[in-house]
């Protein structure tokens, strides 16, 4: 323990040569060049406010929510409460009390957590007129106006200021806000345990509400108790009467989102705190920092993309359908546009950056990709009759299909490309090596996260990605290999206009330029004549994409890009396997239907007075002739995997296998039609 006192005792030196310094002409100087200035003025510029890159609003976090009222007519129950739980010698004490702030600073330096002494004067001087910095230059400041205050506002006017002033979280300053967002009535109308506990929150929102994080529950149960036994040792509460409120805390209404995160705007600020949070600012400090905020969104942009949505989106819509875009600058992974819902009041989940549906067919340019690193020309020739079926790999016949059932016969891999024809892509993903599939989604920027299993169905989108994935993997090719990180903070200035965040770009050359050659020469097919053709006619540049339609049309997909923007749009239910059919009118909600069209809609007026510019070259890899396939993935002849499944145990086969069982029995013995899967 000696060590200890030793560090205490130097502690203690080092504050009372502080105060010194503090003494004489130096303090006379601080004193006299320090203002109090307006509490109005700072506290109304408190919220964190994000923009657009041109530096418009999008909106705020912890705008300005605060009703003025009399301490005359603020409870006296409620004014006791406070005092119990933050200063109960507030009227018999000076500015601050040195006793406090001393323990305070040797809990700190012995490691106990950063700690404070204030008393609420001090805590009225850094709510209203300073940051929450914890420096030696902001503890002085704030001891300075402190002791103004004190010498020229009355203990009742400082109080009153105070109670009008603290932030209470959930965008509530002051106590008669504060009332209405955790029980719904005025200050007025609070009974004493309501009081209690609004004075147990106030001391850090964020450490106390309970609906705000867990575990906030049980401490503010006990920050409760340590309220209510104060105002029993200060005499302002009876203990039988402690003893009845303790049995349980009252309960507080749910956090309640406000009209200014209606729509999608909602989803952008959320998103956005969300990656302040990841940046090491957390919500405490958002809500009352002052933060100016420049994101990565350009206006015009995201208002084409709303605009697109809404105009070529089906109207009679169910209410379990969700559109996610995403809309990203090649080579520096901006994010220009993002649509995350309809209403954020309604469903929280960001449809863009959240949510995860079956990709389809968005997949195959990654078997593409493999394919060209295998020096496997476009110009090959495949079967494309439907259906084939192929092996597994663990000797299970998988049968697959083309959209619709149709036979493209002997087909180019090009023309394959353009038409999404599965009976081709699947041997080629085999061909190609299904690990080198994986790989080069990875390489893209399919995250981790997304399970992917080396199996002949990963060609075909099995897995589910996020939008946001999907649109940056495209940004690669429009970025001829480059790899770049999302990125929708842009900087973070402090409320001094002071730089506190600024970001980087973070890119990589994952693929060979010529191998992007020839993949973006394969996707622009599907724009110029393939199956995003009809809804991008008169688009005017040249532009490649790709769509994707899961199983039973249970997701919808379209990701195009020019070389200066690239953006995904998915279509999909709340259930997955819940089919998009019938929705607008369409027999087929296909990737190349409402998806292609918002993506024309969109992307017209965000590329609008930018320059028409061109892909490069297709690089020929393997050569410019038509050629067969040499080595051809071999298939399974029906009757063989009729046979085979005429043997299996369907009631111990997987559920996938025993509809390929069912289907295949019923299709090759009884010849009986079958619908087919989409591309």
């Amino acid at each position: 323990m000696n060590w200890l006192r030793g560090r205490a005792v130097k502690i203690l030196v080092k504050l009372a040569a502080l105060f010194a310094i503090l003494g004489g002409t130096a303090f006379a100087i601080a004193y006299f060049t320090t203002d109090i200035p307006d509490p109005n003025d700072y506290v109304n510029s408190q919220a964190t406010i994000i923009q657009y890159s041109n530096g418009d609003e999008i909106g705020r976090i912890g705008a300005q929510n605060r009703t003025i009222i009399p301490l005359a007519k603020i409870p006296l129950e409620l004014r006791q409460a406070v005092l119990a739980a933050e200063d109960k010698n507030f009227y018999s004490q000076g500015a601050f009390n040195p006793i406090a702030i001393l323990r305070g600073a040797i809990n700190t330096a012995l490691g106990r957590g950063l700690q404070g002494g204030s008393t609420i004067t001090q805590q009225y001087a850094k709510t209203a007129f300073l940051t929450a910095d914890r420096t030696v230059q902001r503890k002085i400041r704030e001891l300075i106006i402190a002791i103004k205050l004190e010498n020229q506002l009355t203990k009742d006017e400082i109080f009153e200021d105070y109670l009008n002033t603290i932030y209470f979280g959930r965008g509530a300053y002051g106590v008669e806000t504060g009332a209405k967002v955790y029980f719904g009535k005025s200050v007025d109308q609070l009974n004493v345990a309501q009081a209690a506990v609004l004075a147990s929150i106030l001391r850090s929102p964020g450490f106390y509400d309970p609906d705000f994080r867990e575990g906030n529950k049980e401490r503010l149960e006990n920050r409760y108790k340590y309220t209510l036994n104060n105002m029993v040792d200060e005499g302002w509460l009876e203990e039988k009467e402690a003893d009845r409120l303790m049995e349980k805390v009252p309960a507080i209404r749910p956090r309640l989102s406000t009209g200014q995160l209606a729509g999608n705007k909602g989803h952008l600020v959320e998103a956005v705190r969300k990656e302040l949070n990841n940046l090491g600012f957390p919500d405490e400090q958002l809500m009352i920092g002052g933060l100016v905020v420049r994101t990565t969104l350009e206006k015009d942009a995201q208002v084409a993309a709303e605009a697109a949505v809404f105009q070529q989106a089906p109207k009679d819509a169910p209410a379990d359908l969700h559109i996610g875009l995403v809309s990203i600058r090649p080579g520096t992974g901006e994010i220009v546009a993002m649509y995350g819902g309809r209403d954020y009041l309604e469903r929280q989940l960001n449809d863009a950056t959240q949510a995860i549906t079956q990709a389809g067919s968005t997949f195959k340019p990654f078997a593409l990709i493999a394919a060209l690193q295998q020096g496997i020309s476009l110009q090959t020739v495949w079967n494309g009759k439907s259906p084939l079926i192929f092996d597994d790999f663990i000797g299970r016949p998988y049968e697959v299909s083309n959209y619709g059932n149709k036979s493209f016969g002997d087909v180019s891999l090009l023309d394959a490309s353009a038409d999404s024809v599965n009976t081709v892509y699947v041997p080629l993903g085999i061909k190609a090596g299904v690990e080198r599939v994986i790989e080069a989604a990875r390489k893209a920027g399919i995250p981790e996260s997304v399970v992917m299993f080396p199996s002949p169905s990963v060609v075909l989108g099995v897995s589910s990605p996020r939008v946001i994935d999907v649109a940056n993997s495209f940004a690669t090719f429009a970025a001829n290999g480059v790899r770049a990180k999302p990125l929708l903070i842009k900087e973070v200035l402090g409320p001094n206009k002071g730089v506190l965040y600024q970001s980087r770009v973070e890119t990589e050359q994952v693929f060979d330029e010529a191998v992007m050659a020839d993949l973006n020469y394969a996707l622009a097919e599907v724009v110029r004549s393939g199956t995003a053709a009809s809804a991008l006619r008169n688009f005017g540049r040249p532009a490649a994409g790709k769509t994707g339609t899961s199983q039973q049309n249970a997701s919808a997909w379209f990701t195009g890009y020019t070389p200066q923007l690239a953006t995904s749009i998915a279509f999909f239910r709340d259930d997955a396997t819940q089919s998009l059919n019938g929705i607008g009118g369409l027999t087929s909600v296909t990737g190349g239907s409402f998806p292609a069209r918002i993506w024309n809609a969109y992307m017209k007026v965000a590329l609008k007075g930018q320059p028409k510019l061109d892909f490069p070259a297709p690089s020929n890899i393997g050569g410019t002739e038509l050629v067969p396939i040499p080595d051809p993935i071999p298939t399974i002849a029906p009757i063989d995997a009729a046979k085979w499944c005429s043997t299996a145990d369907l009631e111990g086969a997987m559920k996938d296998l025993k509809e390929f069982c069912t289907k295949a029995l019923k299709k090759y013995v009884f010849a009986t039609p079958d619908p087919t899967p989409a591309p």
